[in-house]
């Protein structure tokens, strides 16, 4: 089964309305819609903005569906010269910016419990991620996402991601849902279109540009369901 997850509607409405024989479910507030999708077995939910929402829609995945792929799916703020308005990012890891104990002497990032910083996605899976996303002539850049509960929109907030963690896109759950997949031993990969620029300029981008840059990402999602 392979679990598909959105933070917001318009990054998984898409999705939902090419599955067939659906069943939903509602649990812990979070809607449920599992079926086919491009002829594989797939469960699809809306989380919620943030990563709280993001954990708990994953782990309900892997323990209510047995999920062995989950793939998030949406929009991110551009951290690299090399993403633009359209473009996908797709995660060799993923961190959370926002994690800090760096007082009690640990590295800024660092996830206590686990121990490490970088939360590395499933090679194979990105590759087909990559493919999927050239095959339909969409400029692609592969690295590090950073999740944080915040939106980031500050030319400081940027830079501080991208020295501390060597980011190219920034949002707000894949961490977690990353975080969920290590601990539970299932294969993630996030795929981000950028829709806007995440420093000052962000207000004006992200309104004008999110349409495009959820319907890149549901494109590249269903280019890959042909590839797995």
């Amino acid at each position: 089964m392979i679990g598909i997850i959105g933070a917001m509607q318009i990054e998984v409405e898409a999705l939902k309305a090419r599955m067939t024989d659906i069943k939903t479910e509602n649990i812990s507030g979070i809607e449920f819609v599992s079926g086919k999708l491009c002829g594989k077995d797939a469960v699809v939910a809306q989380c919620g903005i943030g990563k709280v929402f993001a954990a708990l829609c994953a782990q309900t995945m892997i323990l209510r569906y047995n999920t062995d792929i989950l793939i998030n799916t949406g929009v991110a703020g551009s951290l690299s010269t090399s993403l633009s308005i359209g473009d996908i990012a797709v995660s060799t890891a993923c961190v959370q910016h926002d994690m800090d104990t760096s007082p009690l002497g640990d590295p800024v990032g660092l996830l206590s419990g686990i121990n490490v910083i970088e939360l590395p996605a499933d090679a194979e899976l990105c590759d087909k991620i990559c493919e999927s996303a050239e095959g339909l002539g969409i400029n692609t850049l592969r690295g590090i996402i950073a999740s944080g509960d915040c939106f980031v929109s500050s030319s400081e907030k940027k830079k501080y991601i991208v020295d501390n963690f060597g980011a190219i896109a920034c949002e707000m759950e894949g961490g977690a849902i990353a975080h969920v997949c290590y601990v539970n031993g299932v294969r993630y990969a996030v795929i981000r279109s950028i829709s806007d620029s995440a420093d000052g300029s962000a207000h004006m981008d992200y309104g004008e540009f999110i349409g495009l840059a959820a319907e890149r990402s549901t494109n590249v999602v269903t280019a890959l369901l042909d590839r797995l």
